[in-house]
């Protein structure tokens, strides 16, 4: 299979952020690995002229996901905090549009369309097929992938850019389920051939 780049492409990363890297407060196993892969993707959608967008959790320090408020997570991605950020090996170009999630305390968001202007930005910008990838498979990247498919996006997981929270295989059953739902999944290479 080979699929080419065209108008109406958009990049999206779910969550890149040092909190989900090893060594942060929900860390996702090897989620570092997929940075190089990510910033090739990034290389590649930038050259082309195609709009990138990165998702980040931008939690309130009181947010209903934390196990202080009953939530099933320990604090992570608190807004302005060093754990919110991009990693610095993270590559993202100028004009990426910063997607900021889950800020509001009362309400979790999963996806990245979820109470932000994703959706009225990828319209803006004449996007009809997404490519996703991120951290973490069966949590947000699963999500995001849910909404784009219900928004009527041709969906494309990055299968080399993502991880689970779950190591076994399939990301934990993430990967069927997507593909199950209608998005299609690719490596690097497809891209490139």
């Amino acid at each position: 299979m080979k699929l080419d780049l065209a108008p109406g492409d958009a990049l999206i990363l779910v969550d890149v952020q040092n909190d989900f890297m090893p060594g942060g407060s929900l860390a996702v196993p090897d989620g570092d690995k997929i940075i190089p892969v990510l910033n090739r993707y990034l290389t590649l959608f930038h050259t082309h002229g195609l709009p990138i967008f990165a998702t980040r959790d931008w939690h309130p320090p009181d947010h209903c996901s934390f196990a202080q408020q009953g939530g099933p997570w320990p604090p992570h991605c608190v807004a302005g905090t060093p754990g919110a950020a991009f990693p610095g090996s993270l590559e993202l170009p100028p004009g990426t549009h910063i997607i900021s999630k889950a800020t509001n305390p009362e309400n979790d968001a999963y996806s990245g369309f979820t109470e932000t202007p994703l959706n009225a930005l990828l319209q803006s910008s004449g996007s009809r097929r997404v490519f996703i990838g991120g951290v973490a498979a069966e949590y947000c990247v699963l999500n995001t992938v849910k909404e784009a498919l219900r928004h009527h996006y041709a969906t494309v997981v990055l299968e080399d850019a993502v991880r689970a929270m779950d190591t076994s295989a399939n990301h934990g059953g993430a990967l069927t389920e997507m593909t199950q739902l209608g998005a299609i999944s690719i490596h690097f290479e497809v891209l490139c051939a």
